[in-house]
Protein backbone atom coordinates (compact mmCIF):
# COMPACT_ATOMS: atom_id res chain seq x y z
CA UNK A 1 0.00 0.00 0.00
CA UNK A 2 2.56 2.54 1.23
CA UNK A 3 4.58 1.22 -2.11
CA UNK A 4 1.45 2.37 -4.14
CA UNK A 5 1.23 5.82 -2.64
CA UNK A 6 4.69 6.29 -3.07
CA UNK A 7 5.15 5.40 -6.86
CA UNK A 8 1.91 6.58 -8.12
CA UNK A 9 -0.32 8.74 -6.22
CA UNK A 10 2.13 10.81 -4.74
CA UNK A 11 4.04 11.66 -8.66
CA UNK A 12 0.21 12.23 -9.63
CA UNK A 13 -0.95 14.37 -7.30
CA UNK A 14 2.33 16.72 -7.46
CA UNK A 15 2.31 16.84 -11.10
CA UNK A 16 -1.80 17.72 -11.08
CA UNK A 17 -1.03 20.26 -8.30
CA UNK A 18 2.12 21.67 -10.17
CA UNK A 19 0.11 21.72 -13.67
CA UNK A 20 -2.55 23.69 -12.15
CA UNK A 21 -0.31 26.27 -10.45
CA UNK A 22 1.35 27.09 -13.95
CA UNK A 23 -1.52 27.59 -15.34
CA UNK A 24 -3.22 29.67 -12.40
CA UNK A 25 0.07 31.62 -11.81
CA UNK A 26 -0.18 35.28 -13.19
CA UNK A 27 2.62 35.76 -15.81
CA UNK A 28 4.18 38.55 -14.43
CA UNK A 29 4.79 35.82 -10.98
CA UNK A 30 6.93 33.59 -13.29
CA UNK A 31 10.76 33.55 -13.29
CA UNK A 32 13.44 32.54 -15.36
CA UNK A 33 11.24 31.14 -18.69
CA UNK A 34 7.99 32.15 -20.12
CA UNK A 35 4.77 30.37 -18.54
CA UNK A 36 3.89 28.54 -21.75
CA UNK A 37 7.43 26.47 -21.18
CA UNK A 38 7.27 26.18 -17.92
CA UNK A 39 3.41 24.55 -18.73
CA UNK A 40 5.21 22.12 -21.29
CA UNK A 41 8.10 21.38 -19.31
CA UNK A 42 6.19 20.69 -15.98
CA UNK A 43 3.42 18.31 -18.99
CA UNK A 44 5.98 16.40 -21.27
CA UNK A 45 8.82 15.74 -17.88
CA UNK A 46 6.98 14.46 -14.99
CA UNK A 47 8.29 14.23 -12.03
CA UNK A 48 10.99 16.05 -12.48
CA UNK A 49 9.04 19.25 -14.55
CA UNK A 50 6.90 19.70 -11.19
CA UNK A 51 9.89 19.83 -9.18
CA UNK A 52 11.34 21.93 -11.39
CA UNK A 53 8.29 24.70 -11.52
CA UNK A 54 8.03 24.09 -7.53
CA UNK A 55 12.03 25.46 -7.37
CA UNK A 56 11.96 27.77 -9.51
CA UNK A 57 9.48 28.59 -11.56
CA UNK A 58 7.67 30.70 -9.71
CA UNK A 59 7.95 33.69 -7.06
CA UNK A 60 6.99 32.80 -3.49
CA UNK A 61 7.48 33.42 -0.18
CA UNK A 62 9.03 36.63 1.14
CA UNK A 63 10.09 37.23 -2.83
CA UNK A 64 6.65 37.71 -3.84
CA UNK A 65 5.79 39.93 -0.37
CA UNK A 66 8.54 42.36 -1.06
CA UNK A 67 7.79 42.83 -4.80
CA UNK A 68 4.12 43.70 -3.51
CA UNK A 69 5.68 46.16 -1.08
CA UNK A 70 7.21 47.82 -4.15
CA UNK A 71 10.63 47.87 -2.71
CA UNK A 72 13.89 48.30 -5.56
CA UNK A 73 14.03 45.61 -8.15
CA UNK A 74 10.72 44.58 -7.74
CA UNK A 75 7.07 45.76 -9.83
CA UNK A 76 5.22 48.02 -7.73
CA UNK A 77 2.03 47.64 -6.26
CA UNK A 78 0.12 49.76 -8.41
CA UNK A 79 -2.65 47.80 -11.00
CA UNK A 80 -5.33 46.93 -11.63
CA UNK A 81 -6.66 45.22 -8.04
CA UNK A 82 -3.89 46.02 -5.87
CA UNK A 83 -4.39 49.90 -4.29
CA UNK A 84 -1.49 51.39 -3.32
CA UNK A 85 -0.87 51.90 0.26
CA UNK A 86 -2.38 48.26 1.26
CA UNK A 87 0.58 45.94 0.75
CA UNK A 88 -0.55 45.00 -3.09
CA UNK A 89 -3.16 43.08 -2.15
CA UNK A 90 -6.40 43.03 -3.36
CA UNK A 91 -9.43 44.14 -1.73
CA UNK A 92 -12.67 41.95 -0.68
CA UNK A 93 -15.50 43.90 -2.22
CA UNK A 94 -17.21 44.39 1.11
CA UNK A 95 -13.63 46.02 2.44
CA UNK A 96 -13.97 48.64 -0.96
CA UNK A 97 -15.27 51.96 -0.27
CA UNK A 98 -15.07 52.61 -4.11
CA UNK A 99 -17.36 49.39 -4.81
CA UNK A 100 -19.86 49.80 -1.22
CA UNK A 101 -20.38 53.39 -3.03
CA UNK A 102 -21.37 52.11 -6.35
CA UNK A 103 -23.58 49.46 -4.92
CA UNK A 104 -25.61 52.45 -3.17
CA UNK A 105 -25.47 54.18 -6.10
CA UNK A 106 -27.09 51.77 -8.23
CA UNK A 107 -29.63 50.85 -5.74
CA UNK A 108 -30.37 54.26 -5.37
CA UNK A 109 -30.74 54.71 -9.77
CA UNK A 110 -32.64 51.29 -9.40
CA UNK A 111 -34.90 52.46 -6.98
CA UNK A 112 -35.69 55.67 -8.95
CA UNK A 113 -36.51 53.82 -12.07
CA UNK A 114 -38.77 51.53 -9.99
CA UNK A 115 -40.54 54.47 -8.80
CA UNK A 116 -40.94 55.60 -12.24
CA UNK A 117 -42.73 52.68 -13.60
CA UNK A 118 -44.99 52.71 -10.91
CA UNK A 119 -45.96 56.18 -11.57
CA UNK A 120 -46.12 55.30 -15.00
CA UNK A 121 -48.40 52.08 -14.60
CA UNK A 122 -50.46 53.94 -12.35
CA UNK A 123 -50.91 56.80 -14.83
CA UNK A 124 -52.22 53.91 -17.53
CA UNK A 125 -54.07 52.66 -15.19
CA UNK A 126 -56.06 55.81 -14.84
CA UNK A 127 -56.21 56.49 -18.43
CA UNK A 128 -57.81 53.05 -19.44
CA UNK A 129 -60.28 53.76 -16.54
CA UNK A 130 -61.32 56.85 -18.17
CA UNK A 131 -61.58 55.53 -21.26
CA UNK A 132 -63.35 52.49 -19.98
CA UNK A 133 -66.15 55.11 -18.27
CA UNK A 134 -68.96 56.90 -20.30
CA UNK A 135 -68.29 60.25 -20.17
CA UNK A 136 -71.95 61.43 -18.87
CA UNK A 137 -70.83 59.46 -15.74
CA UNK A 138 -73.69 56.80 -15.92
CA UNK A 139 -72.38 53.26 -15.92
CA UNK A 140 -74.04 50.82 -19.25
Amino acid sequence: MLRILLTIVLPLALWVWAFVDCLTTPEDEVKHLPKVVWVLIVLLFPPLGPIAWLIAGKQRGFLRAAAADGHPGYPAADGPGRPSGRGGRPLAPDDDPEFLASLKKSNKDHEDMLKQWEADLRRREQELRDRDEPEDGRKS
